[in-house]
């Protein structure tokens, strides 16, 4: 997926992970077929999941990252009505794999993307109860960090620019340009809140169009409480999302910041991942098609 992805061979794995944790020596650990961009992924046992950076970094910053991540995760856990995967432990370089890496309890469960249920009203609510949730819990006077998604739309204008002009073949230069530029004029005027951060359906896990658990948890903090609204154009069809907004009670300015905000997103998933994630392009060309769709 990306040119710079570290190689991490499976018997390497095995080793790093034995060595860590040797009573897990003799588990069977096998690489899991993910559509996650940021970690390789072994399942270990039946309980527990290794998760390795896929990208270079500084191993300190990295392990920083990992810590942190670590902290978010649990404190997740602790406000969400939902299950999410448990952190256990932080593994270290060797054998040549560079980076500092992680293991978490495995979660049961299948990713909204390989079983859909945009159809289910029933997720709709419960997805809606899951963000109420989150936002209740107290930011302890926290604000958004400023890296990534959550903050400021027009921070964005570099990226999405980019964006609008490798994805210009499938949309239209001209409708693009006049979404975004539409979307970074809208005011911000809620406080931050506490988010998950990335409600896509490769974070959400499912089982007969409930929602059962959820995915990637280290980002939990704050931000523009229109973020996580992002799971009613990843995840939903017209109807459930209607089901959605109204659960939440959306007013029409977090509505559609919460459209600006799967724009961006959704608007790089599709022509990054083009030949290399199929589920990262269709998630992203789906939700942009959504979005047009709405306006």
């Amino acid at each position: 997926m990306h040119e710079d992805e570290i190689h991490l061979s499976d018997e390497v794995a095995r080793q790093l992970i034995g060595g860590r944790f040797p009573e897990w020596s003799q588990e069977p650990t096998r690489r899991i077929a993910s559509s996650g961009t940021v970690n390789t992924i072994f399942r270990i046992g039946e309980g527990f999941a290794a998760r390795f950076p896929l990208r270079p970094a500084d191993p300190t910053s990295t392990r920083q990252v990992l810590e942190e991540g670590a902290l978010a995760s649990a404190e997740f856990i602790r406000c969400s009505p939902f299950p999410a995967p448990v952190p256990i432990a932080i593994g270290r370089p060797g054998l040549g794999y560079p980076l500092p890496w992680s293991v978490q309890t495995w979660l049961p469960g299948t990713i909204a993307m390989d079983a859909d249920s945009s159809a289910s009203a029933e997720c709709a609510r419960q997805l809606a109860a899951l963000i109420t949730a989150l936002r209740q819990a107290d930011t302890g006077g926290r604000k958004f960090s400023g890296f990534g998604r959550g903050g400021d739309l027009r921070d964005h204008d570099e990226w999405v620019e980019t964006c609008i002009r490798k994805s210009a073949t499938m949309f239209g230069a001209r409708q693009l340009e006049e979404m975004w530029n539409y979307f970074r004029a809208l005011p911000r005027t809620s406080p931050d809140v506490m988010t998950h951060g990335d409600l896509t359906p490769l974070n959400v896990l499912v089982d007969r169009g409930r929602l059962v658990g959820v995915l990637d948890c280290g980002g939990f903090g704050p931000a523009d409480p229109a973020l996580d609204v992002i799971a009613g154009w990843h995840l939903l069809a017209d109807g459930p999302r209607a089901v959605f907004r109204a659960e939440l009670q959306c007013d029409d300015l977090e509505w559609e910041r919460s459209k600006a905000w799967a724009f961006q997103q959704a608007l790089g998933a599709v022509w990054y991942y083009v030949g290399s994630n199929l589920n990262m392009h269709t998630m992203g060309h789906r939700t942009i098609s959504r979005i047009i769709a709405s306006r």
